[in-house]
């Protein structure tokens, strides 16, 4: 099961996600949205600040991954065309221009919702 944590409190997040669970094939994923729950984060060690600073995916295996990797890994999930886009952006130097655009737009989006300063 891949478990994905997401902001819920984030309109552009939140409609996201609701697309990708409508798509899902079945028993691949659960979704943990970490403004209800970030208590399975915090059993982890991450605390809800850090998780809203990026998307966190946990693989199968129990692997986590931030931010473009944890779209490859929801992508890789959702099968067809989006395994597809997968492979695409992870391609050498694709890879490294989407961490640094997704790095870029976590930044900007962290900074203008209110709910994510907390600190």
């Amino acid at each position: 099961m891949i478990r994905v944590y997401y902001d819920g409190l984030c309109g552009l997040c939140r409609r996201e996600i609701a697309y990708y669970q409508k798509i899902q094939p079945a028993d691949v994923f659960e979704w943990i949205d970490i403004t209800q729950s970030a208590d399975d984060l915090a059993q982890q060690g991450i605390s809800l600040q850090t998780a809203l600073k990026h998307l966190h995916v946990q693989d199968a295996q129990g692997h986590w991954h931030l931010g473009v990797d944890a779209f490859l890994v929801i992508w890789r999930g959702l099968g067809g065309v989006w395994s597809m886009l997968a492979r695409i952006v992870a391609l050498p130097g694709l890879l490294q221009l989407a961490r640094i655009a997704y790095k870029l737009f976590a930044a900007w989006r962290y900074k203008r919702l209110s709910h994510c300063k907390l600190d």
